[in-house]
């Protein structure tokens, strides 16, 4: 019998044959980007309850080429395949590029898809470009809803374009009101880390970060932007602060800023918050940078603990000897987080054994 084209494979994810169906996941994770476009293909063309697999599988794969097909299938009449996607877009958040970004703000003239698109807005970088750029829209009604949004993200990176948008009768209140939240925002953040840079006792300067944290954390996503600065501050329990509340914020912007300071900090303590930040993050990136810390006494348990909350289970499969040698670490925390690493590894390689799904090709003839 003929071995059946990786295209036929990949448009069985859905298929109701368990063994077609996790050939097909196999077959999709262990070829990566090479099949995403095969899967966009399909889900274009395919039944509703296939584009909900694909849309899983393609946040799974995270390749950015998936972010503008995803937005386009947000237009489906299933509620099941909407629900999907969004999910997908915001796993995908930190690697959706502007086009596709761009493509979401368009949505938003659909009544329908408007909560939606809001709230994906408000997780995706690169939303912040084309919606400012809507507020010079000739449809004053677009120009009013784009500055509602920006509102309700509160975004520094939006400020010089709201600042332009106040000659706008349109928008001026809006973007007065927004400005001026904008301004709190900062000025209360500035606040609460001056206060903390007032603390020179050292013995009290861990109790003042923690107390700063606990006033910046409820931010949320419109202190992101300014906290990323403050990991540049000269005063290490600043940027301590900083690299806290961002990890738990959890918002894809903070990845590169925080493996710039587990790259060049001198300060211990930053390291060790910027790598507790990024294991809550989950983003593969930092990976490389995780197992090179494995020897650094100081950081090494949070190396491993981090590893073990990557999302993607396959960025850690070319260290996969290094996790089974850890297993049997005297350090009870390395090993049993590189057990769970190495079990998640073989559930994924169990999922993925080419040989079992030949075997089933051939006994079902």
């Amino acid at each position: 019998m003929p071995k059946e084209t990786p295209e036929v494979i990949v448009s069985e994810l859905a298929h109701e044959e368990d063994w077609r169906r996790m050939r097909a996941t196999a077959t999709c994770l262990k070829g990566g980007p090479n099949v995403v476009d095969l899967i966009i293909n399909a889900m274009r063309a395919g039944a509703p309850s296939y584009q909900v697999e694909a849309a899983g599988m393609l946040a799974r794969i995270r390749d950015p080429r998936a972010g503008t097909p995803l937005v386009e299938l947000l237009r489906s009449d299933e509620d099941g395949v909407r629900g999907a996607v969004a999910t997908a877009l915001e796993h995908l958040a930190g690697v959706v590029p502007e086009d596709a970004a761009a493509a979401l703000v368009e949505l938003l003239k659909e009544d329908r898809l408007r909560d939606t698109v809001t709230r994906l807005l408000g997780v995706i970088p690169t939303a912040i470009g084309p919606l400012t750029a809507r507020l010079k829209a000739t449809d004053a009604a677009a120009r009013v809803q784009a500055a509602g949004i920006l509102d309700h993200l509160l975004d520094p990176r939006a400020a010089d374009a709201l600042v332009d948008a106040m000659t706008d009768p349109a928008l001026r209140d809006l973007a007065i009101g927004t400005l001026q939240k904008l301004r709190a925002v900062r000025e209360r953040i500035d606040e609460i880390m001056d206060e903390l840079r007032d603390v020179e006792e050292s013995e009290l300067r861990e109790g003042a970060r923690q107390e700063a944290v606990q006033k910046l954390h409820p931010i949320g996503r419109p202190a992101v932007e300014i906290l990323i600065e403050y990991l540049e501050d000269d005063d290490w329990v600043v940027r301590e602060a900083a690299a806290d509340v961002l990890g738990k914020i959890g918002d894809v912007r903070a990845v590169e800023p925080l493996i710039e300071r587990l790259k060049r900090d001198k300060d211990t303590g930053v390291k060790e918050l910027a790598t507790k930040g990024l294991g809550l993050i989950g983003d593969a990136r930092p990976v490389p940078l995780f197992i090179d810390m494995i020897p650094i006494k100081p950081l090494r348990v949070l190396a491993v603990e981090a590893l073990e909350k990557i999302k993607d289970i396959e960025a850690l499969r070319p260290h996969a000897d290094l996790f089974k040698k850890m297993k049997g670490d005297r350090d009870g925390l390395v090993s049993y987080n590189s057990g769970l690493i190495i079990d998640k590894l073989e559930a994924a390689a169990a999922q993925m054994d080419e040989t079992q799904w030949a075997d089933k090709e051939h006994a079902h003839g």
